[in-house]
């Protein structure tokens, strides 16, 4: 059993947390981030260290403490580095450009697919077939590439379609004669 819940979530400098109001609120160089603190969980900001505790000794307040302590560190994480997903895009004439605050994507389809980029996010296109996602909260960047992949999931037979960097497609014999 992991005990990283036990292990206390280093602010590093540059980097302030504060919390009040049953709001832990992280900021860093690259902007300001949120938390909204559960009951069940005790907080503490202390010498550079943000401590995670569970508040009494249920089964509840012990199921939240693992996923509180990250959900911390996610955010000192992203206020000091930020977080990247990339998306790669396989098919004859599929394509990717950004432009100002939208996606414009050409997946096979009768139309271009414009994707509005959401606030706090930046996409970067450094050729047509390559798509990044820049941001500072690890769910919204997670968010914004599953929705992009959705327009075009990868298939198993060419395996044409949009995918995640490093993720491996299972490819499918097509027929026999």
């Amino acid at each position: 059993m992991s005990r990283i819940g036990k292990v206390p979530v280093t602010v590093p400098a540059g980097v302030t947390a504060d919390i009040a109001n049953g709001v832990l609120t992280v900021k860093g160089p690259k902007g300001t981030l949120t938390l909204a603190l559960r009951d069940e969980i005790t907080y503490a900001v202390e010498e550079g260290k943000i401590l995670v505790r569970p508040a009494n000794d249920t089964k509840q307040a012990r199921a939240f403490w693992g996923m509180q302590r990250t959900l911390v560190s996610n955010l000192v994480t992203g206020v000091t580095e930020g977080y990247s997903k990339t998306l790669l895009i396989t098919g004859v004439g599929y394509r990717a450009n950004a432009q100002g605050k939208n996606l414009k994507l050409q997946l096979g389809y009768s139309h271009d697919v414009d994707f509005a980029i959401p606030e706090g996010i930046e996409i970067k296109t450094p050729d047509n077939t390559t798509v990044e996602i820049i941001g500072i909260d690890k769910q919204k960047v997670g968010q914004v590439a599953a929705e992009i992949r959705r327009w075009r999931k990868p298939e198993p037979y060419k395996g044409k379609g949009i995918k995640y960097r490093g993720e491996f497609i299972f490819r499918k014999e097509g027929k026999k004669k």
